[in-house]
């Protein structure tokens, strides 16, 4: 059914009350959001619980196409133990009240605590055409049970004792189908003819139908031959009461109303009805008419052979068309070859699994001629084979070097204990250049590179150099001799010639005070033969650097 509102709105209203079971809360919030997700687009819902604030809406009557609005409010919602249903009710009752809606429900989910509601509350659901369903879970007594009971039975709903929450869920789900109306119409009319046909030739002053199914014609080229009335909303909709569609080689009809007492008691008093019911029939069957064309098919691989073979008394050619329709509504067009005398036939590839109808026509000189044939591809013809080919299994085991198996384990002995082993020899020249790509870069490192394995063998165990008072020794002692050498070549220095006119002093006068100028601390000793031996320049440096490699 498209473009058409067959369904009148509806509107659903949702009483929520503290379970006394595990999850109880949890589970009456999950199964409200699944009763919604069964309302149309259009439908209106809404949900009452007793919070904190008392008896209210969470929601007021809204949309089921609003439903990611609604989740959140139902999802934080604090139910509480309500006193009474009757609070909750009058609220309600009062919204379902102002709804447009063609059905209106109401569904209650309760342990039977609250007290039951008025007689008078209950009258008014009955006038206003309300249905309350109750779901009792775990009651605590008979009397809960018969007073939920009872509330549904007068107002036209249903009551639901599950054992297993686990049932909510559905409960829920057919409760809100309730609002769901039945595309049956039980409305009197009399059928308007749509588009000509043969089927209401000669047809006039049809009588009335009491009800049909609503749908919807298919596009061309269905024909609406029968209509229905027209739509009190869309009055440039009509219902179609009977539809004939030409499909493939053959023809459809659909009648959506009846011929049975129910709907069609005038039709089988009309006069009329026996040439309608004649008329329809002869128009959707097949008619065979005389020919002396002959189809035969058959598929060959992947390619259906069309053959077709003339009986006609005359002998004259003809010129044979065939179109082949199969799988995806496809069909391609075939002319056919003379082969033979009277004999044509024709190639096609196959494009599918399914069914295939072929319709062949020849025309020569007056004569016009057709034939029908058809044939079905389910499945490669291999898979007909139910039984191996022992002669080929022969040969493969025989080149193989394997043999037959008899079906029994015993005797066939699969594991073939007694079996040589068999070697083969595998190249490994590839192994030699991997081995030679890693070992050329090796054989460079070593032969290039330096390694002090001293060094690395110190930072790897850690082992730190001797007290610094050593290389502070070896310093000193190499100042005193570089300064012993400096000395050396002063005092090897001539000194200038004293002046003949300076008198000579004599060594007598004042000794004390030379000698003691001369010891003047500070002032360095001359050196003694015992102390320092005149060398070379080159022969102090060499033993400056074996003095230095000794103490290293």
């Amino acid at each position: 059914i498209t473009q058409k509102k067959v369904l009148p709105k509806g509107a659903l209203a949702i009483i929520l009350h503290t379970c006394e079971f595990a999850e109880g809360n949890t589970w009456g919030k999950r199964i409200t959001k699944q009763a919604i997700k069964v309302l149309g687009a259009q439908d209106e819902v809404g949900v009452l619980a007793y919070t904190e604030k008392g008896a209210d809406w969470l929601f007021e009557l809204t949309p089921a196409a609003k439903y990611e609005e609604m989740v959140p409010i139902i999802n934080g919602a604090s139910i509480g133990d309500m006193p009474s249903f009757q609070d909750t009710m009058v609220k309600g009752l009062a919204g379902l009240k102002k709804s447009d809606a063609a059905t209106r429900h109401m569904i209650i989910i309760s342990d039977g605590d609250p007290a039951a509601p008025t007689p008078a509350l209950v009258k008014e659901f009955v006038d206003a055409q309300i249905s309350v369903s109750m779901v009792a879970v775990f009651p605590h007594g008979g009397l809960d049970i018969s007073k939920m009971q009872g509330v549904a039975e007068v107002t036209g709903g249903r009551y639901y004792f599950p054992e297993d929450p686990a049932q909510l869920p559905a409960i829920f789900i057919k409760e809100s189908k309730t609002l769901k109306r039945s595309l049956l119409q039980n409305k009197v009319f009399t059928p308007t003819i749509g588009f000509p046909s043969p089927v209401v030739k000669g047809l006039e002053g049809m009588p009335e139908l009491k009800g049909y199914v609503i749908t919807t014609a298919k596009g061309h080229p269905a024909m609406q031959i029968l209509n229905g009335p027209p739509d009190a909303e869309q009055s440039d909709s009509i219902d179609p009461v009977l539809a004939i569609w030409q499909h493939g080689l053959g023809k459809t009809a659909a009648f959506t109303s009846d011929f049975s007492t129910n709907w069609g008691s005038n039709w089988q008093k009309w006069d009329r009805f026996q040439p309608f019911v004649k008329q329809l029939l002869t128009d959707i069957s097949r008619v065979k008419k005389d020919g002396h064309l002959r189809m035969s098919t058959q598929t060959s691989g992947g390619d259906a052979v069309i053959v077709v073979e003339d009986f006609h008394p005359d002998e004259s050619f003809l010129e044979l068309n065939a179109k082949l329709s199969g799988p995806g509504q496809k069909s391609e067009s075939i002319p056919l070859k003379q082969v033979g005398p009277r004999r044509y036939q024709a190639t096609v590839p196959l494009w599918g699994h399914g069914r295939y109808h072929a319709i062949a026509q020849g025309l020569g000189g007056d004569r016009k001629d057709l034939a029908f044939g058809g044939f079905i591809v389910s499945y490669s013809p291999e898979y007909l084979r139910f039984r191996s080919n022992r002669q080929t299994l022969q040969e493969i085991a025989d080149r193989t070097g394997g043999k037959m198996l008899s079906g029994d384990p015993v005797k066939d002995d699969i594991y073939m204990r007694g079996r040589a082993p068999k070697r083969s020899s595998k190249p490994i020249f590839d192994w030699f250049l991997i081995a030679l790509a890693i070992l050329i870069p090796l054989d460079v490192a070593i032969r290039r590179i330096q390694i002090d394995f001293r060094a690395i063998w110190k930072t790897l165990t850690m082992q730190r150099h001797g007290p610094s008072t050593a290389t502070m020794g070896t310093l000193l002692q190499t100042k005193q001799t570089v300064s012993a050498a400096l000395q050396s070549r002063r005092t090897e220095r001539p000194l200038p010639p004293q002046s003949s006119s300076v008198p000579p002093r004599s060594t007598s006068s004042k000794p004390s005070t030379l000698t003691s100028q001369s010891q003047t601390p500070g002032a360095p000793a001359a050196p003694t033969g015992n102390e320092f031996k005149p060398t070379s320049t080159t022969e102090r440096l060499l033993a400056l650097k074996r003095k230095r490699d000794e103490d290293k």
